[in-house]
Protein backbone atom coordinates (compact mmCIF):
# COMPACT_ATOMS: atom_id res chain seq x y z
CA UNK A 1 0.00 0.00 0.00
CA UNK A 2 1.08 3.57 -0.53
CA UNK A 3 3.04 4.48 2.60
CA UNK A 4 1.53 7.88 3.30
CA UNK A 5 -2.07 6.86 2.54
CA UNK A 6 -4.60 4.93 4.61
CA UNK A 7 -7.71 3.24 3.24
CA UNK A 8 -10.93 3.15 5.23
CA UNK A 9 -14.66 2.79 4.72
CA UNK A 10 -16.15 6.07 3.65
CA UNK A 11 -18.90 7.79 5.59
CA UNK A 12 -21.63 10.16 4.50
CA UNK A 13 -19.37 12.98 5.75
CA UNK A 14 -17.03 12.07 2.86
CA UNK A 15 -19.66 12.65 0.16
CA UNK A 16 -18.33 15.97 -1.17
CA UNK A 17 -14.71 14.76 -1.19
CA UNK A 18 -15.67 11.55 -3.03
CA UNK A 19 -17.69 13.49 -5.60
CA UNK A 20 -14.72 15.80 -6.19
CA UNK A 21 -12.31 12.89 -6.71
CA UNK A 22 -14.68 11.14 -9.12
CA UNK A 23 -15.47 14.36 -11.01
CA UNK A 24 -11.78 15.20 -11.38
CA UNK A 25 -11.29 11.79 -13.01
CA UNK A 26 -14.25 12.54 -15.31
CA UNK A 27 -16.28 9.68 -13.87
CA UNK A 28 -20.03 10.03 -13.60
CA UNK A 29 -21.38 10.27 -10.09
CA UNK A 30 -24.89 10.60 -8.71
CA UNK A 31 -24.75 12.15 -5.24
CA UNK A 32 -27.93 10.37 -4.15
CA UNK A 33 -26.52 6.97 -5.11
CA UNK A 34 -23.15 7.83 -3.57
CA UNK A 35 -24.82 8.85 -0.30
CA UNK A 36 -26.61 5.47 -0.22
CA UNK A 37 -23.39 3.57 -0.99
CA UNK A 38 -21.50 5.52 1.67
CA UNK A 39 -24.22 4.75 4.22
CA UNK A 40 -24.09 1.04 3.37
CA UNK A 41 -20.28 0.82 3.54
CA UNK A 42 -19.74 0.31 -0.19
CA UNK A 43 -17.35 3.20 -0.65
CA UNK A 44 -13.69 3.08 0.31
CA UNK A 45 -11.60 6.20 0.60
CA UNK A 46 -7.85 6.66 0.60
CA UNK A 47 -6.74 9.58 2.68
CA UNK A 48 -3.59 11.42 3.59
CA UNK A 49 -3.48 13.92 6.43
CA UNK A 50 -7.29 13.73 6.73
CA UNK A 51 -7.80 14.63 3.04
CA UNK A 52 -9.45 12.19 0.64
CA UNK A 53 -7.05 11.50 -2.24
CA UNK A 54 -8.80 8.48 -3.76
CA UNK A 55 -12.12 6.68 -3.76
CA UNK A 56 -13.56 3.35 -4.83
CA UNK A 57 -17.29 2.70 -5.18
CA UNK A 58 -18.57 -0.87 -4.98
CA UNK A 59 -21.87 -2.25 -6.18
CA UNK A 60 -22.36 -5.78 -4.85
CA UNK A 61 -18.84 -7.00 -5.65
CA UNK A 62 -18.41 -4.85 -8.74
CA UNK A 63 -16.08 -1.84 -8.92
CA UNK A 64 -18.46 0.84 -10.09
CA UNK A 65 -15.77 3.54 -9.97
CA UNK A 66 -12.21 4.02 -8.78
CA UNK A 67 -10.35 7.31 -8.95
CA UNK A 68 -7.25 8.92 -7.50
CA UNK A 69 -6.33 12.60 -7.44
CA UNK A 70 -3.83 13.34 -10.18
CA UNK A 71 -1.02 14.27 -7.77
CA UNK A 72 -1.33 10.84 -6.09
CA UNK A 73 -1.44 8.68 -9.20
CA UNK A 74 1.32 6.11 -9.76
CA UNK A 75 1.98 5.99 -6.02
CA UNK A 76 0.04 2.84 -5.14
CA UNK A 77 -3.19 4.53 -4.06
CA UNK A 78 -5.41 2.85 -6.67
CA UNK A 79 -3.80 -0.50 -5.90
CA UNK A 80 -4.42 0.01 -2.18
CA UNK A 81 -8.09 0.76 -2.86
CA UNK A 82 -8.52 -2.34 -5.04
CA UNK A 83 -6.73 -4.53 -2.48
CA UNK A 84 -8.99 -3.22 0.28
CA UNK A 85 -12.01 -3.97 -1.90
CA UNK A 86 -10.85 -7.55 -2.51
CA UNK A 87 -10.61 -8.01 1.26
CA UNK A 88 -14.27 -6.93 1.65
CA UNK A 89 -15.82 -8.92 -1.20
CA UNK A 90 -16.46 -12.64 -0.92
CA UNK A 91 -15.69 -14.44 -4.14
CA UNK A 92 -14.95 -12.49 -7.29
CA UNK A 93 -14.44 -8.77 -7.64
CA UNK A 94 -15.39 -7.48 -11.09
CA UNK A 95 -14.83 -4.25 -12.97
CA UNK A 96 -15.54 -2.84 -16.41
CA UNK A 97 -13.23 -0.15 -17.69
CA UNK A 98 -11.63 1.62 -20.63
CA UNK A 99 -8.69 0.02 -22.44
CA UNK A 100 -6.31 2.78 -21.33
CA UNK A 101 -6.34 1.45 -17.73
CA UNK A 102 -5.98 -2.22 -18.68
CA UNK A 103 -2.36 -2.39 -17.46
CA UNK A 104 -3.44 -1.16 -14.03
CA UNK A 105 -6.02 -3.92 -13.59
CA UNK A 106 -3.75 -6.62 -14.99
CA UNK A 107 -0.91 -5.56 -12.68
CA UNK A 108 -3.15 -6.21 -9.68
CA UNK A 109 -4.12 -9.66 -10.92
CA UNK A 110 -7.41 -9.16 -12.75
CA UNK A 111 -8.14 -11.53 -15.63
CA UNK A 112 -9.18 -9.14 -18.44
CA UNK A 113 -11.30 -9.80 -21.51
CA UNK A 114 -12.57 -7.53 -24.25
CA UNK A 115 -16.27 -6.68 -24.40
CA UNK A 116 -16.77 -4.22 -27.20
CA UNK A 117 -15.24 -0.83 -26.49
CA UNK A 118 -14.91 -1.59 -22.77
CA UNK A 119 -12.98 -4.29 -20.96
CA UNK A 120 -14.21 -6.64 -18.25
CA UNK A 121 -11.97 -7.74 -15.42
CA UNK A 122 -12.38 -10.43 -12.79
CA UNK A 123 -10.26 -10.82 -9.68
CA UNK A 124 -10.63 -14.12 -7.86
CA UNK A 125 -9.82 -13.76 -4.18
Amino acid sequence: MAEEVTVRAGTTDDLLAVVRVLDAAMLESDSRVLRERLASGEVLVAERDAFVVGALVLDDGHVDAVAVKRSYRDRGVGTALIEAATDRVRGSLTADFDPDVRAFYESIGFHVEERGRRLWGVYES
